[in-house]
């Protein structure tokens, strides 16, 4: 299966968005400290995150790598197929972006990544671009990107209550 658009792997390029997409970057404050990284890289990088957030996740692999296929379930309905197009694993920063396959309801990348700052902060950056590839999507309209915005919202503040209590702040 191929992926339902062309530039993959754009969300490694900061503030990129192929025309014809939406763009969405969303920056959640996490916490303090190395244990806070390490905490939330693990979640991220090992789909915990995504489960934590009541969200299904089918694939048989343990940890996001590239070529790692996934299908994210929403209440047993809705399935996107995606595959995981590029990952990063360094003392400070780790993540991962995934692309939408044929079936997903929409086209374009997802970006996740926990960033350590120089003053220890900890960040969960998403980054996507999309557009819509189903019907009930493109019928969606702005309720459809509102959705997008509040599930990267809520990883935000899922991931921020997965490492609660390990914060040096």
């Amino acid at each position: 299966m191929s992926f339902t658009y062309e530039e993959v792997g754009a969300t490694r390029t900061a503030g990129h968005c192929p025309e014809g997409f939406r763009p969405l970057h969303l920056r959640t404050r996490i916490g303090e400290g190395e244990e806070v990284f390490r905490r939330a890289s693990e979640a991220l990088l090992t789909w915990e995150l995504h489960r934590a957030m009541g969200v299904g996740v089918l694939t048989g692999q343990d940890r996001a790598a590239p070529g790692v296929d996934v299908t994210i379930t929403l209440g047993g309905v809705i399935k996107a197929p995606c595959r995981v197009v590029w990952t990063v694993d360094e003392p400070r920063r780790a993540g991962w972006a995934y692309g939408t396959l044929p079936g997903h309801p929409e086209s374009g990348e997802e970006a996740f990544v926990v960033h350590r700052t120089g003053d220890g902060t900890v960040w969960l950056t998403i980054t996507a671009f999309s557009r819509p590839a189903k019907w009930y999507t493109k019928a969606g309209g702005p309720a459809t990107r509102g959705l997008q915005h509040a599930y990267a919202r809520r990883c935000g503040a899922v991931l921020r209550r997965l490492c609660a209590g390990l914060s040096e702040d």
